[in-house]
């Protein structure tokens, strides 16, 4: 189950396992394959063919929580692989924003970001809620700054607070409205040479060379209408202009990121393998001792004196696992996670007695399911001129709350009489004159396949839309004409749209007196359909404060380690701010290199034999 394997990849491996694995589930080979144990320089494992190799430390996964657990755990003197079941290295962490939310670190205390302790655990405290254990939420606040000062060391990323990108909940006790957010700096992704071309390709796409921060893209949603708009817009063409002339490649936002810690891999000798897929989990005299994988098609077993990290990302691709845990509709075409993300290791661990949580939740998002996948909507919501409404023609929640919580109202509401799966984003010609939408710039005609495809939907009046969308005529009349109130008065009596610093950051500030509020009046209407899409699941493995896998009676599986979306997040069903993925992601990557780098016997208890 979830393996992520062909028909015919699964037959070879369960060929190759029937006569080795012993009573125990332990592999013989383990007690007899010493002599075939290759081991090789960094230089010849990339190309070496083997049966059996052996390293301290075995990473599988390639994304933020993979590679900075790799990079630390050489720089404290372990031999390390990293094992990518795709093509490409970066995972989701390639395809996205690139943000990273870890407070109190130097770069935030560089920028002047007024923060203390205090305020983080409050606030982590609150949005996490009592679900997520405190040790857990007070290891990402002791580490986070550390392994960001450890990651700046080792590799040649450079990060940039993202100026008033405000926490998710900034009224909330311990938030910030000015936001704990840090992103990559535009980096040069020509210094990984032919590596370059291995890197997963972005969420979105863009021309060869064009650089975008998460900061430029605030203001580039409201097209040419602000000033900083056409400031962002400069500094992007002079950023492209000059790459050109010095004959670099710019990457920025998660490409920049994953092609950075690539960059410090490199520099410490640790190999990626591509093309790798874990199988399986080894386990030998109580403990996990290694993995088996496929390797260039091949089975192989890799040793892992140490132990081994699960870093494999979320189940989000595995249409059986979403069925099984989380609530319908849903299925793998929302998704704009990663292609491999298929849930390997979390059913690895499942296999060992391994406890998970939170796996009916994901980092969710209101997204328009586009021909070309999922469109995640980020700004379109809070721009002003626009609604969200389910089946009856009536809003059901803050269009401008952070995206987790509108998913969250999709599927809370959503019922036969009154479906809020699909809901329809509604807008109208001053709002399309306006702004970005899903990419395209304002005032430019929506693509013809995109309404043929049902994703988006026009009319010459608002009645004429709801029937075209199937919706309730009369409430939808009801909600636009009630909300076109609010936008005169800039008080949302509903659901308090423009109220918090978050929804203000994607708002037009040239729109008064409520920047996320402006009147639908305008002909013709549009609406675009709305699904639960998502940037990836977020249960997995239950952990400790060290990245150790757990049983459910709370004991470690010695060996075993995850971080990541492979594992059950420190965010619990909600989202502290941009970069609350990657953040947690990466410090219990490098706390459970920490662990696994101290001394014999630090990682757990004997693992009964299954």
């Amino acid at each position: 189950m979830g393996t992520g394997l062909t028909a015919d990849e699964r037959e070879r491996v369960e060929a190759d396992q029937t006569e080795s694995d012993s009573a125990e589930g332990a592999p013989a080979e383990l007690d007899t394959a010493e002599s075939n144990t290759v081991k090789l320089d960094t230089a010849e494992l990339n190309t070496a063919e083997f049966d059996t190799a052996e390293f301290d430390i075995v990473v599988a996964g390639s994304g933020a929580a993979g590679m900075t657990a790799a990079l630390t755990a050489a720089h404290r003197g372990a031999t390390v692989v990293v094992l990518e079941k795709t093509g490409s290295f970066g995972g989701s962490t390639a395809r996205s924003g690139g943000g990273i939310w870890a407070p109190g670190n130097t770069v935030l205390r560089r920028a002047g970001v007024a923060d203390t302790p205090e305020l983080a655990r409050s606030y982590l405290a609150r949005v996490a809620g009592e679900d997520v254990p405190a040790e857990l939420r007070d290891a990402l606040l002791e580490h986070g700054p550390a392994m960001l000062d450890f990651v700046l060391a080792a590799t040649p990323l450079r990060l940039a607070w993202v100026p008033g990108y405000a926490d998710y909940y900034p009224e909330a006790p311990g938030g910030l409205a000015s936001g704990r957010s840090v992103e990559p700096v535009p980096f040069n992704g020509s210094v990984l040479g032919a590596e370059l071309a291995r890197l997963n390709r972005p969420y979105l796409p863009v021309p060869r060379g064009v650089a975008v921060t998460q900061a430029d893209y605030r203001w580039l949603t409201l097209g040419p209408r602000h000033p900083r708009a056409v400031l962002a817009s400069a500094k992007i063409a002079g950023r492209l202009a000059r790459s050109r002339l010095l004959g670099q490649r710019m990457l920025s936002l998660g490409q920049a990121l994953a092609a950075g810690l690539r960059a410090g891999l490199l520099a410490s000798g640790v190999p990626v393998w591509l093309d790798s897929p874990l199988i399986d989990l080894v386990v030998a005299d109580g403990r996990v001792t290694g993995v088996r994988i496929l390797r260039d098609g091949k089975p192989a077993l890799i040793r892992a004196r140490r132990g081994v990290l699960i870093a494999t990302g979320g189940f989000e691709r595995n249409s059986q696992l979403r069925q099984e845990y989380q609530q319908a509709p849903i299925g793998t075409d929302w998704t704009t996670g990663a292609t491999g993300n298929t849930g390997d290791g979390i059913v690895a661990g499942q296999r060992l007695g391994a406890a998970t949580g939170l796996m009916d939740d994901a980092w969710w998002g209101p997204s328009i399911p586009l021909p070309r996948g999922p469109y995640f909507c980020l700004a379109e919501r809070n721009l002003p001129g626009c609604v969200m409404v389910n089946g009856a023609g009536r809003r059901f929640v803050n269009e401008s709350a952070p995206y987790v919580d509108a998913v969250h109202a999709m599927y809370a509401g959503n019922a036969a009489d009154t479906p809020h799966i699909p809901a329809w984003l509604v807008f109208d010609q001053r709002y399309r004159d306006r702004y970005v939408f899903a990419g395209l710039p304002p005032r430019r005609p929506l693509p013809r396949h995109w309404y043929t495809a049902g994703a988006v939907f026009r009319a010459p009046d608002l009645g004429k839309l709801a029937a075209a969308i199937g919706v309730d005529a009369g409430g939808l009349a009801q909600t636009v004409a009630r909300f076109n109130s609010f936008a005169l008065t800039g008080v949302d009596a509903e659901f308090g749209r423009g109220d918090s610093a978050y929804d203000r950051y994607y708002g037009d500030p040239r729109v008064r007196p409520n920047p996320n509020l402006a009147p639908l009046d305008r002909a013709p209407f549009y609406a675009a359909k709305i699904v639960p899409g998502d940037l990836g699941t977020k249960g997995g493995l239950r952990t400790d404060a060290r990245a150790r896998v757990l049983r459910p009676d709370g004991r470690p599986i010695p060996g075993l380690y995850a971080a990541g979306n492979a594992s059950a997040l420190v965010m619990g069903r909600s989202y502290a701010g941009a970069g609350a993925t990657i953040g947690p992601a990466m410090t219990f990557g490098y706390l459970a290199a920490l662990d696994l780098t101290t001394a014999p016997g630090a990682s757990g208890n004997e693992l009964d034999n299954p």
